[in-house]
């Protein structure tokens, strides 16, 4: 981002103090995750058992064809379930892929298997929306599923918990609610968290707590950077949906600026066809001065406001109106950006799209496209933000990943750029900022082998000596040339040569060398390694001519010889 990291004097004791700090730092976190994954190896998870008829008939009520992505990580998904330690798998797929599914067959062989699960999402609005697809697909089983957020009331939520406490409740969907203290589960088997990198550190911590006893399956289209970390170092297991379903097209993403002729022609084409659209303010003091401007704008169209600090009983009334098709236009907050799946919303415009993060600008595309239609995204932009650097980077990489399947790339874009962040929590952050995330985590890796009692490559310690980096014998000869005149004509000067072979020799002239010992006067001899002097060494112009070559050929030769 904007952070300008600081700079260490050559030769000072800053950088070696940062260094120290961050090992002893480091040690802590090693021994802490590692007591997190010697836990979780020999604690014996609840080993699953194969698919009963039930699921079997489950799974075959779905309405859509699985993808073969789908179909591997539902299979991937149910091995680990089936062993006899606890599953901990994160499902990165994109938007509109199909997790959810993967998560609710999970889900529904948990409560097969006679266990509860936690689905734990990160706004009222989307628990509200699983909650509704849970029930709709398991209808017709014998499953009680029951809803934990804010929509709900004191009352509903004491019973909720009562009856999970006794096992007489076997889903509960809900926010980080389902997650405090006081919320307790009779005999908990697994834990969905859906959209992970919305949740703090705080409930990361109690995420990480569970994953020591029970299964966790993470669901997530642009993973945060340490997460995706984890994954890839394979501290967890990684399941990717990359294939599209069948017939679904790229969202067709427009940046622009701001123009309201744009915006009425975009709401008009959308109305014209029978669709809905999101246009996302994100500030609520004046988002009802948006919705009137619209309505300025198209008048015929039906206008909703939603956003986050309405009544909860309101924000729901309003979702549901939308959702039912009972309004043309959604005028909302960030508060739609988590898996809302309105088949018929199809175009969606974001103002200040230059204040949205890279994978928020992608979960918030993701929201449209989820049909056969094509859908299109527009970011607008104030006009004096198309100078900004940072925006213009976001806007290009949005643009660039506007393929089908993307949301991964975006991650690891997401990662290249911010660096993965504390693996375990929020108390390391100063040690990264101020050693750097790839020694960090180089620092991270030889204290967890420290601690297995593995042998350990010690870290090459490189000093760069910089008072022999002249680009040419010339420049050092013509500083010295005068004063070893003075001091003798006949000094050796010094070069090297390189054979074709690779080898190097080094050489020196002695034109007093002895004719007796059979070589002519000014012969070149080698070196003698004893002698104990040093000399400037320096690359022939013949062979590297570019100066910003040679500065590197001589730092890679410092250390060699170091």
């Amino acid at each position: 981002g904007k952070a300008r990291p600081q700079l260490s004097t050559i030769g000072g004791t800053r950088w070696t103090k940062a260094k120290e700090q961050a090992q002893r730092s480091v040690r802590d976190l090693a021994a802490e995750l590692l007591s997190v994954q010697a836990a979780r190896a020999t604690q014996p998870g609840h080993p699953f058992s194969v698919d009963t008829p039930w699921q079997r008939e489950f799974e075959a009520s779905f309405e859509f064809e699985e993808t073969i992505d789908q179909v591997k990580a539902i299979a991937a998904s149910k091995v680990d379930m089936e062993l006899p330690k606890p599953m901990d798998r994160l499902i990165c797929g994109d938007v509109g892929f199909g997790k959810t599914e993967v998560a609710i067959r999970a889900a529904f062989k948990a409560v097969m298997g006679g266990k509860q699960v936690a689905l734990l999402v990160p706004t009222t609005v989307l628990a509200q929306q699983h909650y509704n697809h849970f029930r709709e697909r398991m209808a017709e089983y014998p499953v009680r599923i029951e809803l934990m957020s804010r929509f709900r009331t004191t009352k509903q939520q004491k019973g909720v918990m009562e009856a999970a406490a006794v096992g007489a409740v076997d889903i509960v969907i809900g926010t980080h609610r389902i997650v405090s203290a006081d919320m307790i589960f009779k005999d908990l088997g697994l834990v969905i968290v859906d959209e992970e990198q919305k949740f703090g550190v705080k409930h990361k911590e109690q995420f990480k707590l569970l994953r020591r006893t029970v299964d966790v399956l993470t669901l997530s289209a642009t993973p945060i950077p340490r997460t995706l970390y984890l994954a890839l170092t394979g501290a967890r297991d990684l399941s990717t949906l990359e294939t599209p379903p069948q017939d679904r097209l790229p969202v067709e993403t427009i940046v622009g600026n701001y123009d309201e002729r744009v915006i009425r022609d975009a709401i008009q084409r959308e109305l014209n066809r029978g669709g809905q659209v999101y246009f996302l303010h994100n500030r609520v003091s004046t988002i009802e001065d948006v919705a009137l401007k619209l309505k300025a704008l198209v008048p015929e169209a039906r206008i909703l406001v939603g956003h986050g600090q309405m009544a909860d009983d309101e924000l729901e009334k309003v979702m549901t109106r939308f959702v039912n098709g009972e309004a043309d236009v959604l005028v909302s907050t960030t508060i739609i950006e988590s898996g809302l799946d309105i088949p018929n919303a199809n175009t969606m415009v974001i103002d200040r799209a230059d204040r949205f993060g890279l994978s928020e600008l992608y979960q918030l595309r993701g929201r449209v496209g989820r049909y056969k239609h094509q859908a299109y995204c527009y970011l607008m932009l104030p006009r004096h933000a198309q100078l900004l650097t940072e925006a213009r980077k976001r806007m290009s990489a949005i643009k660039q990943y506007s393929a089908l399947g993307s949301g991964f790339k975006i991650a690891m874009r997401d990662l290249e750029i911010r660096g993965a962040g504390n693996l375990l929590g929020s108390q390391q952050s100063g040690h990264i900022t101020a050693v750097g995330f790839d020694l960090y985590c180089q620092l991270l890796g030889q204290s967890i082998s420290v601690l297995k009692g593995e042998t350990v490559r010690t870290r090459i310690e490189v000093r760069v000596s910089l008072d022999f980096l002249a680009t040419n014998p010339g420049e050092e000869g013509s500083a010295k040339s005068d004063s070893r005149r003075s001091k003798s004509d006949s000094e050796p000067a010094l070069n090297i040569s390189i054979p074709r072979d690779g080898c190097v020799a080094t050489y020196w002239d002695d034109p007093d060398e002895e004719p007796s010992r059979g070589r002519s006067s000014g012969s070149r001899r080698p070196v003698d390694e004893d002698d104990g002097r040093k000399f400037p060494a320096y690359l022939p112009l013949d062979y590297v001519r570019e100066p910003s070559q040679r500065v590197e050929v001589y730092r890679k030769l410092a250390q060699v010889t170091d």
